[in-house]
């Protein structure tokens, strides 16, 4: 594909303009240059004119003036026949050449070749295959092969499970995901990509192996960030609230910019070609969906697990609901620090301890406290001091006068609780407003005082303080206590800022009446549940996250103040005459319905007369997530799937939402199925930025996956932040980190290349630095897989005379070894069955990378640069049986190649395979049901790998060589046997070793010399191993002087090695435990290293020879 010569973009993007020749100048334009070289000059430069009135008469001129003006003249004609040659000139070249205007026709007004495409097939038919050479397929293009083929396998019902004609599993068992639910609240980015991709090689693994398959998508509701984007889009489109619209109303417009986003995030998952059941999509406020939340709800607070109580929660005032600690991240300050606080037009100050004086009432006396909230000091209603401290042991029992509320007395109390060494020793207690607090409120009976709305404004208990933002509180405080004389210090003080995840908001410890969930009993039990096995968490260290965090789980906060969720099916029953507490559990009654409802609250206050009012708060969004491996298979209900489907087989998530979710869901799961959720959990590494920063919308380095696929300029890029949401502060940042990341901004990649990739880089360990300079390597690897089909099926037979040798009934995948295969043929046949051993288990144990290698190495290194090169010669000069056999074998080796990578690869391996002729007997539609490669002990043929590496070895030397002296053709190259076995193997394999080396044009002649035979003179060495070296001749080439001095370097250290050889052998071969097996590989490594010192000491000894024959 041809590439824009001005900007070097890459291939498949768009290109900018070509600067080049100008435009052609018209007929008219050149007479006008004539024209205007043979006229007179005018202006006010003009020779011979003044700029005066030109009716005026001529003034005479003196001879000295006439002779400069006729100098003048002279100069000016010469100038004006250099302007008209050079006009001419220009007009020519403006020309265009047929060639130039043919060449501008081909380019198409510059549109990429990808982009011209059109897709003709229908939609949801088969894909028409349109030939290999025509311009669209001469080379891999992502857009043109991905094409058709999702909606062709959506409408054909490939995705969906596969049972027995009775509705079981097959025989080979189920194999299910659950896909976690992405949040409806906008685009998918690269961890989703991730997951999706190891969560579908591992789905199309199974089904290809004869499993009952589901992979089984859906949505979160996701109730706080949902709500928040809508309000905040509501509030700039119309200048309204929720409030204004109404709950209905409201709940209505969330639903229909939650169609708008899941249909794009669906969009991406198939573009992605995650091989989805879509026929059994889920969506957390589905009805089944949330029947199973409320049957939850109503079961659990019958069991007493659910309860209400008003306790402290975390308030996001920005938000204006509770969150779970879980919900909140603690911002560590090492001191005074000023921060952004969302409402806030300055910046707040924090990290820092404010020391002030209550006085002791009735005395002169005064205690000094110290905090980190000085506007709490608003809501205190009691001082801590410890009951050992001497400095005020004779304040215990008396009371502190409030400075600002007037009439409140805080009691001085003696708890073990304070630490005397911290600040005063005195602890101010606000129960209302900090969770420690609180206790010590509660045991020594304190004032509950709150001091909040709930919009962070401060309330009537404030006094002269109410209706002030509680941050400005903390600034106006200060100056009345200074005002008061009662303002101590401040000091920097270390501490930790809780910040509301989604807004950043600060949150402030409020008590609000809430359901709870009690935890400790569930917790137990889902430790118990991976402690015994039943449940396996990879890797370990998560496993290990795992249980600290369940020794330390707390009871769970239920209640959401929103509106977009589902609705609690609480109901509080207002008895008539009665004066109700809405924080007495026990006037509250739960029911499936209303009706329900209704008659539970009549069984238990019968007589009474009474109403009911619904709890207008929703759940936590994770309480639904929580049943999401069952209720989105039918659970409540004993559905079909239910029966047949669960558990399921693994949940794939990140580590990061591994108490979130995870452990809610098998805590959920086994107490409300009586079986665990899945068998197993897999927890993806975090995707940081090229410089090993977190992806986030904050940072504005978050890189949607469509850019991969599609690919997207650098200008287009800088787009997207100014269009988004980002600080203003921070555009500027992430425009600097795009121009380094991608300079020519995003090459188109394709789905399987960035599928490929994330696969790739999950190496079970640290975090994944993301660059888009791998995927685009893996696009190029497509490419490689694209041309290597292409030239085999350009090799086949017509299909009319070339049938492919039919499956053997032993085997899985492979035909039968006939006996007469050659030994390259027996060679990749080997590679074949050990590559689809060791993939097999790759992915049995989860090493995504090792088998995403076992299919590279497979097919770059092994097919593509070997047998394929190999093949050619034989196809071209072998006989007719020889031709036949390594037809078959190469149709075996690339049908194998194509359904091995086909998990990380859909795409491309449908597309290829759909092209190679079938097998008798094979019916299979499409790769997706195709046989998956399995070990075959047939083809397993050590001694034809061991013969044919030394074939490699020798072709592998020789090519080094060449590339060292530069030696592109006419080179004389010798084989040197060192065994009689390696003479006949070179002997056998020189036209191989010879086709790998690089062919007849590079290497004039390959001589075989027998074993024991004369080193070649004038030759520059390559050892092979202790069986051969191979050598190319240089003397015309080379300094002999410097080359001694290069290989004297080659033999020092070739003879270190050696050393360290020994040593490594020594340590096994001394009753280390080693199998034999491996002293026999450390022996081989030292006899070859011996080998190698030998002849590099041979090639000194023959430089210097050469040197004396030379003088």
């Amino acid at each position: 594909m041809a590439l824009n010569g001005a900007s070097h973009n890459v291939a498949g993007e768009k290109t900018g303009p070509t600067t080049g020749a100008p435009p052609p100048v018209s007929s008219d334009t050149k007479a006008a240059i004539a024209g205007a070289a043979s006229q007179d000059g005018t202006g006010q430069s003009a020779p011979g004119q003044d700029g005066g009135d030109k009716d005026a008469p001529k003034k005479e001129k003196t001879e000295k003036e006439l002779k400069k003006e006729r100098e003048k003249a002279e100069k000016d004609a010469k100038f004006k026949a250099k302007k008209a040659a050079q006009a001419a000139k220009a007009a020519e070249a403006a020309t265009p050449s047929k060639k130039a205007e043919k060449k501008k026709a081909d380019a198409k007004d510059e549109i990429p070749v990808s982009q011209r495409y059109v897709e003709e097939t229908p939609v949801g038919a088969k894909k028409i295959l349109k030939p290999l050479d025509d311009e669209f397929h001469k080379a891999y293009i992502p857009r043109v092969v991905e094409s058709a083929w999702y909606d062709w396998w959506e409408k054909e019902g490939f995705l969906k499970p596969e049972f027995t004609a009775d509705g079981k599993v097959k025989e080979k068992g189920s194999f299910v995901i659950v896909m976690p639910p992405p949040n409806v609240t906008g685009a998918l980015h690269c961890g989703h990509a991730l997951a999706n991709a190891l969560q579908d090689s591992l789905i199309r693994w199974h089904r290809m192996r004869g499993f009952t398959t589901l992979f089984l998508p859906g949505c979160d509701h996701a109730g706080i960030s949902t709500q928040s984007v809508v309000e905040n889009m509501l509030w700039r489109r119309e200048q309204k609230t929720r409030y204004d619209l109404g709950r209905p109303k409201f709940l209505e417009t969330v639903q229909d910019w939650k169609e708008e986003y899941h249909q794009k995030i669906n969009r991406v998952l198939r573009r992605m070609g995650g091989s989805l059941d879509w026929s059994r999509e889920a969506f957390t406020m589905d009805p089944n969906l949330s029947a199973a939340v409320t049957e939850t709800f109503v079961r659990l607070h019958e069991e007493g697990y659910i309860y209400r109580s008003n306790r402290l929660v975390n308030w996001c005032t920005k938000l204006n609901t509770a969150l779970s600690n879980l919900e909140v991240e603690n911002k560590e300050l090492d001191g005074r620090t000023m921060l952004d606080v969302p409402g806030y037009d300055r910046k707040i100050e924090f990290g820092v301890i404010t020391h002030f004086k209550y006085q002791i009432d009735g005395t002169e006396d005064f205690i000094e406290v110290a905090t980190t909230r000085l506007e709490t000091m608003l809501g205190d209603s009691g001082i801590a001091v410890h009951p050992n401290d001497e400095r005020y042991k004779q304040l215990v029992g008396k009371q502190a006068r409030h400075p600002i509320i007037k009439d409140r007395l805080l009691p001085i109390v003696a708890d073990e609780y304070v630490d005397p060494e911290f600040g005063t020793g005195a602890v101010k207690l606000t129960p209302a407003h900090d969770p420690n607090d609180f206790n010590l409120g509660k045991t020594h009976n304190l004032k509950f005082i709150n001091i909040l709305n709930d919009d962070g404004t401060l309330n009537n208990s404030c006094g002269p303080f109410a209706g002030q933002k509680r941050f400005e509180a903390r600034y106006t405080v200060a100056a009345e206590l200074e005002k008061l004389g009662l303002f101590v210090k401040k000091e920097n003080n270390p501490m930790k800022v809780p910040l509301c995840l989604k807004s950043r908001d600060v949150i402030e410890p409020l008590m609000k009446p809430q359901w709870w969930m009690k935890m400790r009993e569930l917790g137990d039990v889902a430790v118990a549940a991976v402690q015994d096995g039943s449940i396996k968490i990879r890797p370990d260290s998560a496993e290990r996250n795992y249980y600290s965090w369940l020794k330390n789980i707390n009871d769970w906060c239920l209640s959401r103040q929103l509106w977009w969720g589902h609705q609690i099916p609480a109901y509080f029953v207002k008895i008539e005459g009665e004066e109700g507490d809405q924080n007495d559990d026990s006037l509250w009654v739960t029911g499936r319905t209303e009706e329900e409802a209704q008659a539970r609250a009549a069984k238990k206050f019968a007589g009474k007369k009474f109403t009911l009012e619904r709890d207008p708060d929703v759940l936590d969004t994770w309480f639904s997530s929580g049943l999401w491996p069952f209720s989105t298979l039918g659970w409540p209900n004993n559905t079909h799937d239910f029966e047949n489907l669960y558990p399921t087989s693994l949940l794939e998530t990140g580590w990061d939402i591994l108490f979130f979710w995870v452990a809610r869901m098998i805590m959920m799961g086994i107490k409300l199925t009586g079986k665990i959720p899945f068998n197993e959990v897999y927890c993806h590494s975090l995707i940081r930025d090229s410089e090993g920063r977190k992806m986030s919308k904050s940072l504005g380095n978050v890189i949607d996956p469509v850019d991969i696929l599609e690919g997207i300029s650098l200008p287009d890029l800088h787009e997207k932040l100014h269009a988004g949401n980002l600080d203003p502060k921070e555009v500027k940042n992430a425009e600097k980190y795009q121009k380094t990341a991608f300079p020519q901004g995003i090459p188109e990649c394709g789905a399987d290349a960035l599928r490929f990739s994330l696969v790739q880089y999950t190496t079970g360990g640290g975090d994944i630095a993301f660059d888009v300079r791998v995927m685009a390597g893996y696009r190029r690897f497509c490419n490689k897989i694209y041309q290597a089909t292409k030239y085999v099926l350009g090799n086949l037979p017509s299909s009319s005379s070339f049938t492919p040798l039919p499956v053997s009934p032993k085997s899985a995948a492979f035909p039968a070894p006939s006996g007469k295969e050659s030994l390259a043929e027996r060679w990749i046949l080997h590679k074949l069955t050990i590559a689809a051993r060791d993939i097999n288990k790759a992915l049995q144990d989860r090493e995504f990378s090792r088998a995403t290698q076992v299919a590279y190495a497979y097919w770059y290194d092994h097919l593509c640069d070997v047998y394929i090169e190999n093949s050619k010669s034989i196809i071209k000069d072998g006989t007719p049986e020889e031709q036949l056999s390594a037809v078959n074998t190469l149709y075996t080796a690339l049908e194998a190649g194509l359904t091995m990578i086909h998990p990380f690869m859909p795409f491309l391996t449908e597309e290829l395979w759909q092209r190679l002729p079938r097998r008798p007997e094979d019916t299979c539609p499409t790769i997706l049901r195709a046989a998956y490669p399995e070990f075959d002990a047939a083809l397993v043929d050590e001694a034809a790998e061991e013969s044919y590496e030394l074939v490699l070895a020798c072709s592998r030397g020789l090519r080094s060589l060449l590339s060292e002296y530069g030696i592109k053709e006419g080179a004389a190259t010798h084989v040197l046997p060192l065994t009689e076995r390696a003479h006949d193997i070179a002997a056998q394999q020189q036209a191989a070793i010879r086709t790998l080396a690089g062919g007849s044009k590079a290497l004039a002649s390959l001589d075989i010399a027998p074993v024991g035979g004369a080193k070649p003179k004038g030759c520059a060495v390559f050892p092979v191993s202790a069986d051969a070296a191979v050598y190319v001749y240089v003397k015309d080439r080379i300094d002999v002087d410097a080359e001694i001095a290069k290989t004297k370097v080659k033999l020092e250290r070739a003879s270190e090695g050696v050393r360290k050889l020994e040593v490594a052998l020594a340590g096994v071969e001394s009753g280390s435990g080693a199998s034999e097996a491996v002293v026999q590989a450390e022996r081989a490594k030292v006899a070859d290293g011996r080998a190698e010192v030998r002849v590099l000491e041979e090639a000194v000894a023959q430089m210097h020879e050469l040197k004396l024959e030379d003088a």
